[in-house]
């Protein structure tokens, strides 16, 4: 039997929202799906029904005449995704979505994304208001289904919803080509609206080694390369972290160090030679600036030399032990203790740090913290706030070696006016039965929770 953890306290999260609201101009046949809350709850519990193969949409999928994608292109490309991954052998993938049509909706997110800050912020400015709610999302890990399932469950974005994705879009699951396309397409319909952070898998080192490399290669043939580089420098465009209404903080794994600056003593004042040392003295917990600052385009974010930031907000985990110290078991990024938690809300004036990066494989492994059994947990809770992890790839992971699987369940969050700082949890279980599928990788060799890192393959960039 897998060991159960404690669940995590209700009694602090936010009210029930009474009902989730409605999708914008949406097919109600769609997946024929209904949504189910849980009355007189702390969180809204919803269980899809098993999916029905519909009949095949307008395939293959063409780009706009004019370059602007609409709602119902969008749309088209979820169906067509949906059917292909019941009816099509991943071989024939280019039958629906042929490379040009791709090259097209990569370059258009490309440019978006790379033009985006480390820190992205949302707030009165990009368009938040009274009527608005925030939907943040965790892990998906390539599960199509369940990704569909919950952009109609929670609602597509619209002018008063905004979405904000953790990272960790591809690995291990089998489609994770399909969830990454999927929110990109929302991301160029939407730029404002949506936002594509990322995740320690959005990098060459997680995807050759889990999964989404193969996948690519495997579903576009000899143009797979070419498709697999351009995916890579999208990822290289991903912010790193969100700022929600200047109380909420969102990143894949959290926290990051403060990067030391040591003047040369031989250089002139008006010359300095600035040497970044991050291992010159203790580890300090770093600053928004310093994150601002950060050279995210890397295709691996290095575990060694002055670049540490990007590495430590996609590696880092809490912890219950106080203080700040190096991750040894996954051999880049941070622990965190609740007094650094503490320290870094009140230093922003923050009440919510929303983070990711840990299924319930990984917190098999941590006794100390809660379980991922309903998608989420409440880490740490001190003076100023909370800190919480989300997950939201149901039923994890997809390909399991053991025989009795995790059937954990996945789980969002919306934040509501005037704060957007008291979370609703949204707990929800996976889309059965999934297509069957092929896994990427050998998931009965590989650690399920991204430990013992091969370092020496991930070449630190100056």
């Amino acid at each position: 039997m897998l060991p159960q953890s404690d669940s995590p306290n209700p009694n602090n999260s936010a009210p029930l929202l009474s009902s989730p609201p409605a999708p914008p101009f949406y097919d109600e046949d769609f997946f024929s799906t209904t949504t189910s809350v849980a009355s007189g709850s702390t969180s809204s519990d919803s269980k899809p029904p098993s999916p029905t193969l519909s009949l095949p949409p307008q395939i293959p999928i063409t780009w706009p005449p004019d370059g602007a994608l609409t709602l119902s292109w969008v749309n088209d490309l979820m169906q067509a995704f949906d059917w292909a991954s019941k009816a099509l052998p991943p071989s024939e993938f280019t039958s629906m979505l042929p490379v040009e049509v791709f090259d097209k909706l990569v370059l258009t997110a490309h440019k978006i994304l790379h033009k985006e800050p480390n820190c992205v912020k949302i707030d009165s400015e990009s368009g938040l208001g009274p009527d608005s709610r925030v939907v943040v999302v965790g892990d998906v890990h390539g599960q199509l289904h369940d990704v569909l399932f919950l952009l109609k469950n929670a609602g597509f974005p619209g002018e008063d919803r905004f979405f904000v994705f953790n990272g960790d879009y591809v690995d291990r699951g089998a489609w994770g080509l399909e969830v990454f396309l999927t929110l990109l397409a929302w991301k160029v319909l939407m730029p404002h609206r949506v936002y594509l952070l990322r995740g320690n898998h959005e990098s060459k080192y997680c995807t050759s080694v889990y999964g989404f490399e193969k996948e690519v290669l495997t579903k576009y043939g000899d143009r797979g390369k070419h498709v697999y580089r351009k995916c890579l420098g999208c990822f290289e465009g991903l912010p790193l972290a969100s700022i929600i209404a200047g109380h909420v903080y969102t990143a894949h794994g959290g926290l990051f160090r403060g990067i030391v600056v040591t003047p040369s003593k031989r250089a002139k004042k008006k010359n300095r030679k600035v040497v970044h040392n991050p291992e010159a003295n203790a580890l300090t917990l770093g600053s928004l600036e310093e994150l601002a600052k950060a050279r995210r385009s890397v295709l691996d974010p290095p575990w060694e030399g002055s670049n540490l930031i990007p590495g430590d907000v996609l590696w880092s985990d809490p912890s219950m032990i106080p203080g700040l110290s190096p991750n040894k078991e996954r051999g880049i990024g941070l622990l965190w203790g609740p007094d650094c938690t503490e320290e870094f809300l009140k230093k922003f004036n923050l009440k919510l740090i929303i983070r990711s990066h840990e299924g319930p494989d990984a917190r098999d492994k941590r006794p100390d913290l809660g379980g991922m059994d309903v998608g989420y947990t409440i880490d740490h809770i001190v003076e100023s706030g909370k800190l919480i992890t989300l997950f939201s790839a149901p039923d994890y992971p997809q390909f399991q070696a053991t025989e009795e699987r995790y059937r954990n369940k996945g789980a969002y969050i919306v934040l509501e006016p005037p704060d957007f700082d008291s979370p609703i949890f949204h707990s929800f279980e996976a889309v059965t039965p999934r297509p069957k599928a092929n896994p990427y990788y050998d998931f009965e060799d590989v650690i399920d929770s991204d430990e013992e890192l091969d370092l020496v393959s991930m070449v630190p960039e100056s």
